[in-house]
């Protein structure tokens, strides 16, 4: 069986990639596949998220196996896991999550389940837009200008005078 799968991001708004590949194929395979696709490097902490309808994470598949992960919780890794385990229905939800931070993510949908036609390798049957980069790049900071004769007293001591202060302005009464 293979399976469309569409990329899209929340970042960029004209985006989207279909992708078909088998269902037999590991999640690593839809990574380098991704990676390929949207020049993406190959970081650690990338992962699949599979999520339910509301977009909610349900399980982690991992790049490797570097991180805390609890007792209860089984562990899934990219190379040992085939997409069919988690990807039945149509309108199935993951996220992929790509930056070294792990803060940015595609969100991605298991479009259609397409029977007697085997995608031998997986491909990008479908690329609009373009893909989001892996690393953002802070604004340029323009460096402003300091005068050399402002200090901590240009705007005034911490402290002040009683007679500096006009009470009556205040409708203050002591």
């Amino acid at each position: 069986m293979t399976q469309k799968i569409t990329l899209f991001s929340q970042e960029v708004e004209d985006f989207v990639i279909e992708i078909k590949i088998d269902a037999d194929a590991t999640f690593y395979d839809l990574h380098k596949l991704i990676q390929k696709a949207c020049n993406f490097e190959e970081q650690d902490n990338q992962r699949f998220m599979i999520c339910n309808e509301d977009w909610k994470i349900e399980r982690n598949i991992l790049l490797k196996d570097n991180e805390d992960t609890g007792i209860d919780e089984d562990l899934y890794l990219m190379r040992e896991t085939t997409l069919k385990e988690f990807l039945e229905e149509e309108g199935q939800r993951l996220a992929y999550l790509f930056d070294a931070e792990g803060k940015r993510f595609l969100m991605m949908e298991l479009t259609e389940n397409i029977f007697g036609h085997p995608q031998t390798e997986p491909i990008v049957s479908r690329r609009h837009g373009t893909a989001p980069q892996q690393t953002l790049i802070e604004e340029d900071v323009i460096p402003t200008e300091t005068n050399s004769e402002i200090d901590e007293n240009f705007y005034g001591d911490d402290g002040f005078e009683e007679d500096e202060i006009d009470l009556e302005g205040f409708e203050i009464n002591e």
